[in-house]
């Protein structure tokens, strides 16, 4: 059961890579300075589980002396490694296909491990008892998402919401049971990461990060929600007509012109 789940939530992000990395905000630098804080010195090796297209990992160049990036999704991993080849394929940074239960890297190797926007999609026991036997001593996990939609104007982040509840509404029943997706609760990150008894430490951290958008992008980001992508591809054409009504109440508010959009993170983080 937990590899059907497995291979689902791994599914459920083929096929939108390219709309994923030009649109979702990358992670803001206060991730790195939160958690290299915590450490007190320079991390050796971080490792960035469910990367995605790199949005998270390529943050840690120039902070780190290696970075891996583990991807299992074929279509976001080979967006990273496109990005990775333009930048000249530094050799201290590298992506690979793994899943979040079994790394494969040496016990005690590892000095801090992320999880952005993608430890909901991972069975957590077996996902907590793996990050713990690679972080060394005093190493940090830290799972860390920003709040959808972002903070704008709240007409338009209600029909934001509107549209997001009715794909993942049609996506549930499109989809035959045993192709269906799980997601665990964000709310229980940091429950789940004190239940383990494995970290000696954990809290969450609020904090924001404001990012200038256009209407177009701001439309994109509700288009790169997997809930969205994965109705789409079911063949929900009734999404079509909602989604230009989206398009068009965005646009009369954005009125041609950029603006700053406040996201809002929470990180959930253990101490081994």
């Amino acid at each position: 059961m937990i590899e059907e789940i497995r291979n689902n939530n791994v599914a459920r992000f083929a096929g939108f890579g390219t709309l994923y990395d030009q649109n979702r905000p990358s992670a803001p630098p206060e991730i790195v300075d939160i958690l290299t804080t915590y450490l007190r010195s320079v991390p050796h090796t971080v490792v960035d589980v469910g990367c995605g297209t790199g949005l998270s990992s390529f943050i840690w160049l120039n902070h780190a002396n290696r970075i891996i990036g583990f991807e299992p999704s074929d279509d976001m991993r080979q967006v990273a490694l496109s990005k990775w080849e333009v930048i000249g394929k530094p050799s201290i940074l590298q992506f690979e296909n793994r899943l979040s239960h079994d790394l494969g890297l040496p016990a005690h190797s590892v000095d801090i491990l992320t999880c952005s926007q993608s430890f909901h999609w991972m069975e957590p026991h077996s996902t907590l008892c793996e990050f713990a036997r690679v972080l060394r001593p005093g190493g940090i996990f830290a799972a860390y998402d920003c709040d959808w939609p972002p903070a704008f104007d709240w007409t338009i982040e209600e029909r934001y919401q509107q549209l997001i509840s009715s794909a993942d509404a049609l996506a549930s029943q499109l989809a035959p049971r045993e192709q269906q997706p799980h997601k665990w609760n964000k709310d229980r990150h940091l429950q789940n990461i004190q239940d383990s008894g494995l970290f000696r430490f954990a809290k969450e951290i609020v904090f924001h990060h404001w990012e200038s958008l256009n209407a177009e992008r701001y439309v994109n980001l509700a288009l790169s929600q997997g809930g969205l992508q994965t109705a789409l591809k079911l063949g929900a054409v009734e999404l079509h007509s909602e989604i230009a009504q989206f398009r068009d109440d965005v646009s009369l508010t954005f009125a041609g012109e950029s603006r700053n959009i406040l996201f809002s993170y929470r990180m959930r983080i253990g101490i081994v």
